[in-house]
């Protein structure tokens, strides 16, 4: 075997060894928008005459996705006094201490796993919601997720959906005249941090 076999041999394992650290890449932390992000919600009134809806407005956190690995994490914080049904005197008495008691417990959080992926995204989260002083858990379908380049970084957008029983977060006001229900439908962006 002469010089020349052997340096094209090892040029062809370095660009393989290359190629193959390539094809490995890091995991992704994204931090979420929080000027598009918005956990909206709907709940019963008077059980069954007709359904509040409302959204939470101040929303941060990061999600690590690993796309190679099909893991992932997820944290929020969503904070409960910008709480919005669109009627002032409806916020108010719903973050009064018979409710949410915004007071005391100022924030919710969210915990959980990427899962189920598919082409490289997930399609739910495994996780634990804490509200009112309560954890409990709560997965989530993801149902849209598009990602994109945006000014050399990826932004992806999704629209998250779930559902809950409040009295399991001690939030059971009007126990017997209303349903415990709720059904989420978070409108969610995040941007890969630099």
């Amino acid at each position: 075997m002469n010089i020349s076999n052997l340096c094209r041999r090892g040029l062809l394992v370095s660009l393989c060894g290359l190629c193959s650290t390539a094809v490995l890449a890091d995991p992704i932390t994204f931090d979420i928008d929080s000027r598009h992000t918005f956990p909206a919600f709907a709940a019963d009134h008077q059980s069954g005459f007709s359904i509040w809806r409302g959204k939470l407005s101040e929303t941060s956190g990061t999600i690590v996705l690993d796309r190679e690995a099909e893991t992932g994490t997820v944290n929020v914080t969503m904070n409960m006094d910008t709480i919005d049904f669109g009627l002032q005197a409806m916020n108010d008495h719903a973050r009064a201490p018979d409710i949410l008691d915004v007071a005391q417990f100022p924030t919710a959080t969210y915990t959980g796993t990427l899962t189920g992926f598919q082409d490289g995204n997930p399609t739910a989260v495994t996780g634990n919601l804490t509200m009112h002083g309560v954890t409990q858990p709560l997965n989530l379908e993801i149902s849209h997720l598009q990602c994109r380049d945006r000014e050399m970084r990826e932004a992806c957008g999704a629209e998250v959906l779930g559902s809950l029983d409040r009295s399991d977060y001690g939030v059971d006001f009007g126990l017997g005249r209303h349903l415990m229900w709720v059904e989420l439908q978070i409108q969610l962006e995040a941007v890969e941090r630099e």
